[in-house]
């Protein structure tokens, strides 16, 4: 069967390490990451001061306008990445089966990240109900335009086995490194990029060691997607914000 390839993306001569978390717009990091007087509509341009990538997950339950990705796209600097969740309808209700007109919709409302060179990758969060179908993937797989670069994120064992691995690496999608107090994805790299989602809410500074470490050594095989959890209080930011001064520091 063929499949698709993506093309869109060319590696860049320096490997990149983009991290931050999956959301920005909550006032309760006001104080611990944010300036205590800081208004809503402030969030994100202060946030891309300190971090150079998001994981948007509005765009899981809601459909992104052309308005809303300018306003983001102009509060943002020049080297910034938006990482977008895909719409459930695609992952959840249809199962990555007849998603030809909400693939079409997404693909569209990501325009604008692309034009102006901000896209990061397009997170597919599957259901931890949805057991491996190889061959649904497949068929889902090499329908993928070739202008998203793509991570698939795999919430029930089923999934982790080479045959699956093996349809991924052929259309150079990622497998999504999820990290969890309930499962953990195996070590395996699938594309020319990696993404890592740390869902732990809390990580000692050891932990965080560790991660930094993994990163580097991922950097140089690939761009290195990274995002903390998101919760009422800020501390994935600022494990984030670590993990991108110790790249640099190291570097």
């Amino acid at each position: 069967m063929p499949c698709g390839r993506l093309s869109g993306y060319n590696l860049q001569p320096m490997r990149r390490i983009y991290a931050g978390t999956s959301g920005w717009a909550y006032s309760s990091w006001k104080g611990g990451f944010y300036p205590p007087k800081l208004g809503s509509a402030g969030f994100l341009n202060y946030y891309a001061t300190r971090l150079n990538s998001v994981e948007v997950n509005y765009t899981f339950t809601s459909h992104l306008s052309r308005k809303m990705a300018n306003g983001w796209i102009e509060a943002t600097p020049d080297d910034f990445k938006f990482a977008v969740k895909a719409h459930q309808e695609i992952t959840h209700f249809k199962r990555l089966r007849g998603t030809s007109a909400a693939m079409k919709k997404f693909v569209a409302s990501l325009q604008p990240f692309a034009k102006a060179n901000k896209l990061g990758p397009a997170l597919f969060q599957l259901p931890p109900n949805f057991k491996c179908d190889l061959k649904r993937l497949e068929d889902f797989l090499a329908k993928l335009p070739g202008s998203v670069r793509a991570a698939f994120e795999f919430r029930h064992p089923s999934w982790f086995v080479d045959d699956v691995f093996a349809a991924l690496r052929k259309v150079n999608v990622a497998l999504c490194l999820a990290e969890s107090d309930k499962l953990l994805t195996p070590n395996i790299q699938t594309a020319d990029f990696f993404y890592l989602r740390l869902r732990k809410e809390k990580y000692s500074p050891q932990a965080r060691k560790k991660i930094a470490a993994r990163v580097a050594e991922f950097s140089g095989r690939g761009d290195a997607f990274v995002y903390f959890k998101h919760q009422d209080t800020p501390e994935g930011a600022l494990y984030a914000e670590d993990l991108l001064r110790k790249q640099i520091i190291s570097a």
